[in-house]
């Protein structure tokens, strides 16, 4: 009722106020309407009685004249009749008239403003007329009417007016009520929807109902405030986190309620490799398994992986399952067998010789054949049923990495629609331009948009991802979100920018930095003093080692006096030594480092110490304590972790990091040398800069960088994804609540 009020009140006062003024309107009107009709009847009159009078003014009887006007004046709009011969004379009238009706004063009468008389029976309307003759050139004949019947009908008007005004008032005031009502209902549902979430949290695989117009708005505003609040809420509980194995596990028993993690790679985390009578573990150098094998000793799931060892079927159970680490079983690896057909189509054809040319700006054209996308496609099915089959419930937490599984979250969510896939793309991701050359673009990216996280390093290759989406797919982009909806099923695209284990384990960092540097400068026969710098990489073009060797050789030529005291180990695990652009490089950096040793090892250690082989992390650990610099020359990675790596081993805060700036960590720690590896003159003069650097520097930039990755984490990274997961599987509980739970309005 007060809501109705509200709007009736105001109304009611309005049309008062129109009411009123229209009363007076009414009044001015009415009046001016009606002296101009009684100035016509007056003259009407006039002319009227002119000749009856002339005859009887030419008798001279003044009683017969009165006689005549009282006649005329019977009537009843005609109050009295005057007749002025002369401005002197007395006036001859048909009865009394008003004492200021004189023939003396008759002039201001004939004024057009001076014909309302009032009286106290009400106004009157005078009007002269001209009567003059040859005789009376001067007289004047006086019409007074009777204007209290104007009075009667402005009333009566305006009696009409307020009745019309008052229908009219209960009318609109009614309408206004019964649209203010259902219009008022429309709003508080309207408002409740949005305050119980709908049309603002969105749930996966579901499309949001588009609301009213009126409501768009508010709509955005509120997405905004919660998007806002959410990113400070997390930016705050993250900050009050110290990002360890131990608050990774908590996550895991608080939010996700003790769900076991299914990582899905084709690397695996250990290969068991023959050596005559035994079985040697190897960990293979690849940043993936740097990242995650720290998280899944802390979750304690399950990693699926291929088989690729020598030795790997000799160790699993009837199951394909092996626990690792051997040291200390934390979780388990279950492989999947491929054979040496599936191999070649699905790693070294279609995902390493199509796939990741394709993503890396390297100047490497991409090779695609119907072939290995057969088998591509076979050995991603494979791998799904593992991954199915491994899962306890019918919403697990799957872990799909990098770019030889992009099919494989479509094939799981087929089988578990309620699965919480979390794809992560190690490599980058080029432009919708470059990737439109792959003949099976659309099966690739509406694979991968089977997950519900889609992952990448940096914000860059998000946008070039949703670019490619918007471009090839008939997908609905939020980028305003970053979302995308395909077939009814929500995929959101994040940046999680991949870290490593902080702080390293003990063992690695347990033998000294000066004994490092004393051991390995002898087991290479430098001298105790001679510089070093060390890159760590696999051997792939995109890692950039030719333009590498290309600098160093520019740092000799332009600073003589480096040759023979400064000498770069360059350690490149053999890798995909199947494809022959691998089997070519391979070629091309043993040439260049050998003609580069040729030209400058006069006298002394030669410049390039070559070591195609693979390191154990402890040796290569070694390395980064021992060198003076680490060069990491990328031509295009995703991240790159050797840089983190070497700057977790450097806990005596020296060594200088001279970093690529086409790789993720570049973005991240601008403290180290940033260098386009092309230009070989600048990538010169950043060694030189490292080598002569003093060590208070080193200091200070050692110090920044380490902060950064100490915060940074890989478990900050796995454990953001699992919290986004999180927050994804509590809104979709929260929109699967029947209707019935929803506030009555």
């Amino acid at each position: 009722m007060r809501l109705s009020l509200r709007f009736v009140l105001p109304l009611v006062l309005a049309l008062a106020i129109v009411a009123y003024a229209m009363g007076h309107l009414v009044d001015k009107f009415t009046s001016r309407w009606f002296v101009r009709d009684l100035d016509i009847r007056s003259s009407l009159i006039a002319n009227t009685i002119r000749e009856p009078l002339d005859e009887k003014l030419l008798a001279g009887n003044k009683a017969k004249i009165g006689q005549f006007f009282t006649r005329i004046t019977q009537d009843e709009r005609l109050f009295a009749l005057g007749y002025c011969a002369s401005p002197k004379s007395a006036i001859v009238a048909s009865g009394p008239l008003p004492p200021e009706i004189v023939c003396t004063s008759v002039a201001r009468w004939e004024h057009p403003d001076g014909h309302l008389l009032p009286s106290t029976q009400g106004p009157l309307h005078v009007a002269v007329k001209s009567m003059g003759s040859e005789t009376t050139p001067e007289a004047k004949l006086i019409l007074i009417h009777d204007m209290s019947f104007v009075t009667r009908r402005s009333e009566e008007t305006k009696r009409y007016v307020f009745y019309f005004f008052l229908g009219l008032a209960a009318l609109v005031s009614l309408i206004t009520v019964v649209i203010a009502q259902l219009s008022w209902r429309g709003w508080v549902s309207g408002m409740r929807a949005l305050l119980r979430g709908e049309g603002l949290i969105r749930q996966p695989g579901t499309i949001i109902a588009k609301s009213p117009p009126e409501f768009t708005p508010i709509t955005r505003d509120l997405q905004r405030l919660i998007q806002e609040l959410s990113s400070e809420t997390r930016a705050r509980d993250e900050s009050q986190i110290t990002w360890t194995a131990d608050s990774l596990r908590a996550i895991l028993r608080g939010e996700l309620s003790g769900d076991d993690v299914i990582v899905v790679s084709n690397r695996e985390p250990y290969i068991h490799e023959r050596r005559g009578d035994r079985i040697e573990v190897l960990r293979p150098a690849s940043g993936l398994v740097t990242a995650l094998e720290p998280i899944m000793r802390a979750c304690s799931g399950t990693w699926i992986a291929h088989g690729s060892g020598s030795a790997d079927r000799e160790v699993v159970d009837k199951h394909d399952r092996v626990a690792v680490p051997p040291e200390k079983p934390a979780y388990q690896i279950r492989r999947v067998w491929l054979t040496a057909e599936e191999e070649a189509g699905y790693y070294y054809g279609f995902a390493n010789e199509g796939l990741w040319p394709l993503c890396h700006i390297a100047h490497v054209r991409p090779t695609f054949r119907s072939s290995d996308w057969v088998q591509y496609e076979a050995v991603n099915r494979k791998f799904a049923k593992a991954a199915i089959s491994e899962a306890k419930t019918k919403n697990p937490i799957i872990l799909v990495q990098d770019y030889h599984l992009a099919l494989l979250p479509r094939m799981i969510r087929e089988e578990l629609p309620e699965a919480t896939i979390i794809t992560f793309w190690h490599i980058p991701w080029p432009n919708p331009e470059s990737f439109a050359i792959c003949p099976w673009r659309e099966e690739i990216v509406a694979g991968m948009l089977g997950s519900s996280i889609m992952g990448f390093h940096t914000q860059f290759h998000c946008n070039n991802f949703v670019d490619t989406v918007d471009r090839i797919l008939e997908a609905r982009v939020d980028r305003e979100s970053f979302t995308v909806s395909l077939g009814g099923r929500l995929t959101a695209v994040h940046r999680y920018p991949i870290s490593i284990d902080w702080p390293p384990e003990p063992e690695i960092l347990a033998k000294p930095v000066a004994l490092c540097r004393s051991e390995l400068r002898q087991a290479n026969d430098l001298p105790a003093e001679h510089k070093l710098g060390i890159g760590v990489d696999r051997l792939d073009y995109t890692k950039g080692i030719l333009e590498r060797f290309h600098a160093i050789a520019r740092l000799l030529e332009l600073h003589p006096s480096w040759a023979g005291h400064f000498t770069f180990v360059q350690i490149a695990a053999p890798t995909r030594s199947g494809i022959d652009e691998y089997q070519h490089h391979e070629t091309q950096v043993r040439t260049l480092a050998s003609r580069i040793n040729a030209r400058f090892q006069r006298h002394g250690p030669p410049p390039i110490i070559l070591k195609v082989e693979h390191h154990e992390p402890r040796e290569v650990y070694e390395y980064f304590r021992a060198a003076d610099l680490c060069f990491v020359s990328s031509l295009h990675d995703g991240m790159n972790l050797v840089a983190k790596e070497f700057i977790a081993a450097r806990d005596d805060e020296r060594g200088t990091l001279i970093l690529s700036q086409f790789t993720g960590a570049a973005r991240e720690l601008p403290e180290a040398l940033i260098v386009n590896p092309y230009d070989a003159d600048q990538c010169a003069a950043a060694l030189h800069l490292a080598l002569s650097m003093p060590e208070a520097e080193q200091r200070d930039r050692m110090r920044l960088m380490r902060g950064l990755i100490a915060e940074f984490n890989v478990y900050r990274w796995a454990g953001r994804m699992l919290l986004d997961a999180a927050t994804m599987r509590r809104r979709g509980r929260l929109l699967d609540k029947k209707s019935g739970d929803a506030l009555p309005i």
